[in-house]
């Protein structure tokens, strides 16, 4: 399908929400945004701004309701739902979404209780008949709201699926990569949002550039091991869906799961440190999560578990910090390539 016929609806109203509907009426493209919140659509349609992206100005060109039935005339839809309630808005929306539309996701997170990520709630939703693609990479939304140049990958088994993804995507500050690597895709964008925690405490006790420099070394060691022990390619942790998410996210001042951290190294409380955001912090979930998985396969994610510790049992950062550095030096190693997959 040629993508000037596209018409993409984006069911969500984030940052990446807004930001990516901008980059499709850029492209010439008939887009509506779906609200979960009747007022907070109302709003939007009328002021065409949103306090989860001060400064930004949605086009007029964009379609904002909360009404499902606008979903209907799609032929592709965005699902832009934090991870967490994905299932509940999408079965909220089974009988809206039209039965040949693919759906490209771009959540990042691991759905706590069923450890399912968000092309399988989406699969497990809507029918795992239906074309389904996950679209990740690093991407600061106030960036991309000022159209700077940004790269993502579009994964999916189905070769003809991502092309069209990457196609409908692609614009004159938005590289589009390809990739079949879909559970590596999303298992990068998931686990890089826990490190992001951790990189925050790093910066809110101001350990200096050295410690956070290796602290993202070693959480890459982490995201490619458990990565690859859940299906994921070893190659993808080492690409633009895997560092160089890794890399944004625990670098950016505007990044919510780093904020977050340093919001906690500062001895503000978890729920405060919560609310101080209007966006959802995934790596808190996603977190306890990953802890709960590596558990039950025996796999090492001495980061990972400092930060579900500090978020779900009050372990104070220092001691966090003391832990992790008393553990047994060894032969750094990352994930092995599994030789089965070439």
């Amino acid at each position: 399908m040629n993508q000037l016929h596209e018409r993409v609806a984006i069911v969500g109203d984030g940052q990446m929400a807004l930001v990516l509907a901008d980059v499709l009426v850029a492209n010439g493209l008939a887009t509506t945004l779906w609200s979960p919140f009747a007022d907070d659509a109302r709003t939007l349609h009328a002021t065409r701004e949103s306090r989860r992206l001060p400064g930004f100005r949605l086009p007029d060109a964009v379609a904002v309701t909360a009404d499902p039935s606008a979903l209907g005339h799609a032929t592709l839809v965005v699902c832009a739902i934090p991870t967490q309630f994905i299932r509940a808005t999408f079965t909220r929306l089974v009988g809206s979404v039209p039965a040949g539309a693919p759906i490209v996701s771009i959540a990042k997170g691991i759905e706590v209780d069923s450890f399912r990520l968000p092309c399988d709630i989406l699969a497990e939703v809507l029918g795992q008949s239906r074309p389904i693609a996950a679209l990740s990479g690093p991407t600061i939304a106030a960036e991309l709201a000022r159209r700077l140049p940004a790269v993502l990958v579009a994964a999916s088994p189905d070769e003809a699926l991502r092309a069209r993804v990457a196609a409908v995507f692609t614009c004159e500050w938005m590289r589009i990569y390809q990739s079949a690597d879909i559970v590596g895709v999303e298992l990068a964008g998931a686990c890089k949002n826990v490190i992001a925690v951790a990189a925050g405490v790093a910066d809110g006790m101001e350990l200096g550039v050295n410690t956070k420099s290796a602290l993202l070394a070693r959480g890459l060691a982490e995201i490619a091991r458990i990565g690859v022990a859940l299906g994921g390619r070893f190659e993808t942790f080492f690409g633009v869906a895997g560092l160089g998410d890794l890399a944004t996210t625990c670098f950016a001042p505007e990044g919510r799961n780093r904020s977050f951290g340093e919001r906690l190294a500062r001895g503000v409380g978890v729920e405060e440190a919560l609310s101080a955001t209007a966006s959802v912090v995934e790596g808190v979930p996603t977190a306890r999560a990953l802890v709960r998985i590596a558990r039950e396969r025996g796999i090492e994610l001495p980061i990972c578990e400092a930060v579900e510790a500090m978020v779900y049992h009050g372990l104070a950062p220092r001691e966090a910090l003391a832990q992790l550095m008393r553990r047994v030096a060894a032969t750094e190693r990352l994930a092995e390539p599994d030789p089965a997959r070439g």
